[in-house]
């Protein structure tokens, strides 16, 4: 009887625990302010002949509230502005670099800005603390600089000419191209003559 009293403790505390992070509050997403979303983002000079257009990128970003610990993933089109609570994000671009090309980096261009009121009963004051390129391999590069808030960039869904076709065949190794073997055949050297077989000096 006490072995099952003990195992219903245990369950009982298992419960508990597995349901501990669904007290954490909820992250709000909320509507962008109608001048914020019709505010035009910088237009990048970015050319999408050999890849997936701009437009059908998705990025991936992380935003992290410092005050809670609370993390999420924001899946984003160029163009498109996200509000999260006192956070909105405006994204222009997204970019990687072919797997065959190296150094390989992912950036995104973003917006940051943050919702600065000093209390409930004042109206939201935007400041933007944060416009120009993430990049996932080198985040010391740029940082979104805030005491609550931090937005990194991990990754960007596009898609490059031949790409499946370099993976499946092994050609690609670490992000870097291995090195073909030359197709033409190599024709063998034409061996030097040996002592024996050269002809005898004539004597004068």
């Amino acid at each position: 009887m006490r072995g099952l009293l003990a195992a219903a403790a245990l369950c009982a505390l298992a419960a508990c625990s597995s349901e501990a992070p669904g007290d954490e509050p909820a992250v709000e997403e909320t509507e962008v302010p109608a001048d914020l979303a019709a505010e035009p983002l910088p237009e990048l000079a970015v050319s999408d002949v050999n890849a997936t257009p701009l437009a059908e990128r998705v990025a991936t970003l992380g935003l992290l509230n410092k005050r809670n610990n609370i993390s999420r993933d924001i899946e984003m089109k160029p163009g498109e502005a996200r509000r999260i609570d006192d956070v909105i994000i405006r994204l222009a671009s997204c970019e990687r670099t072919a797997p065959w090309e190296e150094p390989a980096e992912t950036g995104a261009f973003v917006q940051v800005l943050v919702n600065e009121r000093p209390d409930a009963d004042t109206d939201a004051q935007w400041l933007r603390i944060f416009s120009g390129w993430l990049f996932k391999d080198n985040p010391g590069l740029n940082v979104v600089e805030h005491p609550v808030y931090d937005v990194w960039v991990k990754d960007c869904a596009m898609r490059f000419p031949g790409e499946d076709e370099a993976v499946a065949s092994g050609e690609v190794n670490d992000a870097a191209p291995r090195p073909r073997a030359s197709a033409a055949p190599t024709a063998p050297a034409t061996p030097a003559p040996t002592p024996e077989s050269a002809e005898p000096a004539i004597e004068t």
